[in-house]
């Protein structure tokens, strides 16, 4: 794929606040890219700046090998669709999705073909006529997809806006999402905080945190191979454990000695050890790797979420297999299980499950901000 779209060395602040901090990030034509971070990582900022609504103070924008960062919103080739769809109450479905190409003066039977193609496209035909205001939150959404798409921009920027619909509807919207992207053949980059919003449309996911990219992959290699603490935290569920490099395939966690697939790593190394919650095999005691006694044991549907306290650190361990609270289990783990980082500013930061409400860490951060 071609690169359509450069930041180089983008920063920007706000009253002496550091938002965005020299980033660098290439987008490819076609591509289905994803922002995701917490709030006030700089992800909005970032797609802000894409667009043309906030000038960075630093770094080039470069948009099919030209500098745009002078160039106002409408000369850009990028449309937006909004969490509020800011939909034109007082007029019509289909003359919201006409609005941009009667702005241009076609004529009528070159407008009514493309509103037809957008109607078919986001599954809205036969909904000309209908009162915008009467329509539900998806139907609305579609709406602002089809007017935002029907003028052919190159890039399409969706700045959360799936996060005002009911969790059903908004899975369906993924996949919906994901379709016109495909038949489209535009450039998608969507911002959320949303891991699985993430891990399930994009081509590309770019994870940031205190106005910093920190890594840069597919969902697979993101969630496979996390590059530190705040990244393997953040997309899914982790136990995250301190420990030391042996040697090649080799390291200790909890005092046991276990081998790995990963190497390059100087010997006996302080590293952060990485393994998923659903990595983790529940056997008896006298079998396990590691022993501990179940704190907890959560129904989640399709598995059980156990928490496991082994020497004052708890682990999370989802299993099919229903395990009784105070019982003693034995943990297994296989080698690819197991992932080891390099230590980060992240390190000692993440961890057990002693607490694991997001909710509860947003309440209980005196930073959190609604500026992306």
């Amino acid at each position: 794929m071609n690169k359509l779209i450069e930041l180089k060395g983008i920063s920007k602040s706000y009253d002496g606040e550091t938002v965005l901090n020299h980033i660098d990030l290439d987008i490819h034509d076609h591509e289905f890219v994803t922002l995701l971070g917490p709030s006030g990582c700089g992800k909005t900022t970032t797609l802000r700046i894409i667009g043309g609504f906030v000038t960075p103070d630093e770094g080039d924008v470069i948009f099919d090998g030209a500098r745009i960062n002078d160039l106002p919103p409408y000369k850009r080739h990028v449309n937006t669709v909004f969490q509020k769809y800011a939909l034109f109450p007082h007029l019509n479905v289909y003359e919201n999705i006409a609005f941009a190409l009667r702005l241009a003066r076609l004529p009528e039977a070159e407008i009514s073909r493309r509103v037809k193609e957008m109607l078919e496209l986001v599954a809205l035909s036969g909904f000309e006529r209908k009162n915008v205001n009467l329509l539900s939150g998806g139907q609305q959404q579609r709406v602002a997809i089809a007017r935002a798409l029907i003028n052919k921009p190159r890039v399409l920027l969706l700045d959360e806006p799936l996060g005002a619909l009911d969790l059903k509807l908004r899975k369906d919207m993924q996949n919906e999402l994901k379709k016109i992207q495909t038949q489209t053949g535009i450039t998608f980059i969507y911002v959320t905080h949303d891991q699985e919003e993430a891990l399930s449309m994009s081509d590309t996911v770019v994870v940031m945190q205190n106005g910093v990219i920190q890594q840069i992959g597919s969902p697979t290699d993101i969630y496979n191979e996390p590059i530190n603490a705040f990244v393997a935290d953040f997309i899914g569920e982790s136990n995250i454990l301190e420990g030391v490099m042996l040697e090649d395939k080799l390291v200790s966690i909890s005092g046991q000695t276990f081998t790995c697939l990963d190497g390059g790593f100087e010997k006996n190394q302080p590293v952060d050890v990485v393994v998923r919650p659903e990595d983790v095999d529940v056997v008896k005691p006298e079998e396990g790797m590691l022993r501990g006694t179940v704190s907890s044991v959560t129904f989640k549907g399709v598995h059980y979420e156990i928490i496991v306290d082994i020497g004052g650190f708890k682990w999370m361990i989802q299993t099919t297999d229903y395990v009784a609270p105070d019982a003693q289990i034995g943990l297994y783990i296989e080698p690819d299980a197991i992932h080891v980082m390099n230590k980060s500013e992240f390190s000692g930061q993440f961890g057990d499950y002693s607490s694991f409400s997001d909710e509860m860490d947003d309440i209980s951060n005196p930073d959190a901000t609604e500026e992306e």
